[in-house]
């Protein structure tokens, strides 16, 4: 099945179209299977709460809150979502539009997953506008819109084509397991049996940044999902993540996202 611009599974909560663009917030029930089927208008989907797993491409993929995920047109996927269900914000994008950008830069043609800054930070203020519209918010959103295309398309192809040495990829697994705990880069080097420098130049040149600079970012993402789907207090949060206080977290986070923690939660749950 092929749905046309401005429709999606789920029920909708909201929705906008204005040129070139349509944008819609849906929400899942607990365990919801959507049947295999396309779009004729490429799309973005930002996970705003829950998880789910989607089939493509005879590939599978898990997307969990704060995630953001690029359907070319026409791509067939099916979902599962889990038992807590979930809420997605996706913005259409008109395909006479996206033709007329592509005549001027290099755009994302493949799916595509996202889950580091910035590219949420800039669907999280690009949701902002969608909930607060005003006369200027058209200008806004398109903007938003574009550089979400361009900064998707330049890490696509920035993207290590090569799959990592198992080393790094061990390496990787501890930090995804351990990043509370701020591990040094020679314990890691270490129990992955590697040169600290080895590693350090290794995990820059297939993950693009540094360890100190990704352990940050997994900090970053804990809290957005806790900030998004709980009411935990904030000092409580910022110990979870491994920050050595509520002030240092605030001040990292609003670095990231341009939004206070506070800002976050606000705008990250469904009206």
């Amino acid at each position: 099945m092929k749905l046309s611009s401005g429709y999606f599974y789920g029920n909708t909560l909201k929705s906008r179209s204005m040129a070139g663009f349509s944008l819609t917030e849906t929400i899942y029930a607990p365990n919801q299977l959507i049947p295999k089927h396309a779009h004729e208008c490429a799309y973005f989907c930002f996970v705003l709460g829950g998880t789910y797993t989607e089939t493509y491409e005879s590939r599978t993929r898990t997307c969990k809150t704060s995630s953001l995920i690029f359907h070319p047109p026409d791509e067939r996927h099916s979902d599962r979502f889990d038992n807590a269900g979930g809420r997605c914000f996706n913005v259409q994008i008109d395909s006479q539009l996206l033709a007329r950008v592509r005549e001027h830069s290099m755009i994302l043609d493949r799916p595509a997953e996202f889950r580091r800054p910035p590219l949420a930070y800039l669907a999280t203020k690009l949701y902002r506008e969608f909930k607060t519209i005003d006369d200027t918010s058209a200008l806004v959103i398109e903007g938003l819109t574009l550089e979400i295309l361009g900064e998707g398309s330049k890490q696509s192809l920035n993207s290590s084509p090569r799959h990592p040495p198992r080393w790094l990829a061990q390496a990787r697994e501890m930090l995804h397991a351990d990043f509370p705990k701020n591990p040094s880069l020679r314990l890691i080097a270490s129990f992955v049996g590697v040169h600290p420098v080895h590693l350090a130049r290794g995990f820059r040149q297939h993950y693009r940044c540094t360890v100190g600079e990704y352990v940050r970012q997994l900090r970053i993402e804990f809290a957005s999902r806790e900030l998004s789907r709980s009411d935990t207090p904030l000092v409580e949060i910022a110990a979870a993540a491994g920050f050595c206080s509520q002030s240092h977290f605030s001040t990292v986070f609003k670095r990231y996202t341009s939004f206070t923690p506070a800002e976050y939660r606000a705008i990250s749950r469904p009206c």
